[in-house]
């Protein structure tokens, strides 16, 4: 199911309206108490200590500094809802498409080609936060046992995309179904380096909420557009 844009739109024109009328609306009621309060001080000033005319003027460029705020306010959420508006269009684009994202699950299953069955895993991967000297990722069955270590050498600070022939460290096939994958990255002296698993799912839909611009997985669930790490 795709995002509509027309609905996307009006949701925006339309939070961005009452957001604007409020503030409006608390400008206003601002700027009649702050009139009242200044014509009952004039009105009320002792005739023989009156208010001096840089005091009234250092009042009315309050005023007026709060207005200047109110309108730069009400441009910045201008801005803001047109930029929601053109990451939602964008995003749109993403229906349909594979992504890469933080995630340990791997399913490994068989494949038929041209009358040729073949295991293969779900493509996975590797962000690698920062250079690593050695990254090794390791594939664990249901049971958190080790099916396979996949030494990935050195590796630069990026994503890598991997994926399983579904054999253990013996060369066996093991069976399908749904395995994890974790990941550790050290430098040259064997200390920590940042690195994530990321997993597989594809787009089904768009959507925006409160929270931002959602990503709806399938059986992956739903995830935030910004936890993506590779578009394949």
């Amino acid at each position: 199911m795709a995002v509509n844009s027309t609905d996307t739109s009006n949701t925006t024109a339309s939070a961005l309206a009452q957001a604007s009328a409020a503030t409006a609306q608390r400008t206003a009621a601002a700027q009649d108490q702050f009139m009242t309060l200044l014509v009952t001080q004039l009105q009320n000033q002792d005739p023989l200590n009156p208010m001096d005319n840089a005091q009234v003027t250092s009042q009315l460029a309050q005023l007026e500094t709060v207005n200047g705020i109110t309108q730069l306010n009400t441009t910045l959420q201008a801005l803001s809802g047109q930029m929601d508006l053109s990451q939602s269009m964008q995003a749109a684009n993403l229906i349909g498409k594979e992504v890469l994202f933080p995630g340990e699950k791997v399913s490994l299953g068989s494949v038929t080609n041209d009358g040729v069955t073949t295991t293969e895993s779900t493509p996975f991967g590797v962000d690698v936060i920062s250079p690593a000297a050695k990254v090794v990722a390791t594939i664990q069955d249901a049971t958190g046992k080790v099916v396979r270590t996949l030494d990935l050498g050195d590796q630069p600070a990026g994503v890598l995309q991997l994926s399983w022939d579904g054999k253990d460290d013996a060369g066996s096939t093991v069976a399908d179904g749904a395995y994890t994958v974790q990941v550790k990255a050290s430098d040259a002296n064997g200390g920590d380096v940042s690195a994530q698993a990321l997993t597989y799912g594809k787009v089904a839909s768009v959507s925006y909420a409160s929270s931002g611009l959602q990503m709806d997985l399938g059986l992956a669930g739903v995830h935030s557009l910004y936890d993506i790490r590779k578009i394949m």
